[in-house]
């Protein structure tokens, strides 16, 4: 027979241990319980595929889920402002497909100037048939006469720094008139904004092309100032909430410089598009520039004459779209190298466009 006096010792150990198990055991599944409920940080692995950006913009959107897959065809419609879509429609004949991108432009001249509402009009008809709403401006110099002529009395005349210092300075007569120009301009937004139109705007265009009044002024107190105050009256002035803002160059051999000269930063633009027309044509080096450039955001050939070929679009498969220069399409390409290029599988046109409804 066992004495008490070691037997209470023993059942007090047993005890003991069988408490320590179940409170491990209690534990444990409380841990499990908080890992499940912390989404499964330690159970399940974290998926890390980068996410497609949501803006507040249908057309913008549409092209980030493209970008490095396929890129939507498009044309310029010059002028004159009275048939804005005679390119389209030029395309169309050619090739059998629509583009899925349309373009128009405010102009200078005194008639085109007076048919921006036919502009306009087709602008909402192409958006109503899905199409991409595109939309620039070559502006005549505030600091002289509107309507002018695309020469260098016009939209190619200089302006002294003097002038640019009043122009870039809120109040000066050359600021003055410069903003009631874009307020003409605005009418026509207004209505896009009204109808719930988005557009892809691309102001200010070639910003390192000297040849423009606006453009060849590198740095800060330069022409991507102009384009920041031009933004920001258009937006928070104005209230064009509609405007998915282009920032443009073109490729020019300072190409890699251009980039940070006239950057606008990234809260100012939403594509950073380039403009093609320098005979070495859509080298990787170009396309290279303008993705390390663009952070992140999409990229397009903003303007050319030659077309990039399907091939070489896969190659760089980050253009969103291109715009071939209304009668200059006809200059860079053969009717078989359009036809080709806009059936291409990975070139959209409009019957491949989502719809925006």
């Amino acid at each position: 027979m066992i004495p008490i006096k070691k037997i209470v010792p023993f059942i007090l150990l047993v005890v003991t241990a069988v408490c320590i198990i179940i409170s491990c055991k209690k534990s444990g599944a409380s841990n499990s319980n908080n890992n499940n409920s912390n989404n499964g940080s330690t159970t399940t692995p974290v998926d890390t595929t980068p996410k497609t950006p949501v803006t507040a913009f249908k057309a913008l959107n549409y092209l980030y889920s493209i970008s490095g897959k396929k890129t939507v065809a498009g044309i310029h419609n010059r002028e004159p402002n009275s048939t804005p879509a005679v390119w389209t429609d030029s395309i169309y004949k050619t090739t059998g497909k629509f583009p899925g991108f349309w373009s128009g432009d405010f102009l200078f001249e005194q008639d085109n100037i007076d048919n921006r509402q036919i502009m306009i009009n087709e602008a909402i008809t192409q958006w109503n048939n899905g199409a991409l709403v595109h939309l620039m401006w070559h502006a005549c110099n505030p600091a002289r006469n509107e309507p002018c002529a695309y020469d260098t009395t016009g939209v190619l005349s200089a302006m002294t720094d003097a002038q640019w210092t009043d122009l870039t300075t809120d109040g000066t007569a050359i600021n003055t008139q410069w903003k009631s120009m874009i307020d003409e301009v605005c009418v026509y937004l207004l209505q896009l904004k009204s109808q719930n139109i988005e557009v892809l705007w691309r102001p200010l265009h070639e910003m390192n092309q000297s040849s423009f009044w606006w453009g060849g002024r590198p740095g800060p107190n330069g022409t991507r100032k102009l384009y920041q105050m031009m933004h920001d009256y258009m937006v928070k002035t104005k209230g064009l909430t509609n405007l998915v803002w282009v920032w443009d160059l073109q490729d020019f051999s300072t190409l890699s410089d251009d980039v940070n000269a006239y950057n606008p930063g990234s809260d100012y633009y939403d594509i950073a598009a380039l403009d093609v027309y320098d005979g070495s044509g859509y080298t990787i080096a170009k396309y290279n520039t303008m993705v390390t450039a663009a952070a992140g955001k999409p990229i397009a050939i903003g303007e050319c004459e030659t077309l990039p070929t399907a091939t070489q679009l896969l190659a760089q498969p980050k253009w969103t779209f291109f715009m071939s220069w209304s009668e200059l399409t006809y200059a860079g390409n053969t009717n078989a190298q359009l036809k080709a290029l806009y059936n291409a599988p990975n070139v959209v046109t409009l019957d491949k466009m989502p719809g925006w409804k």
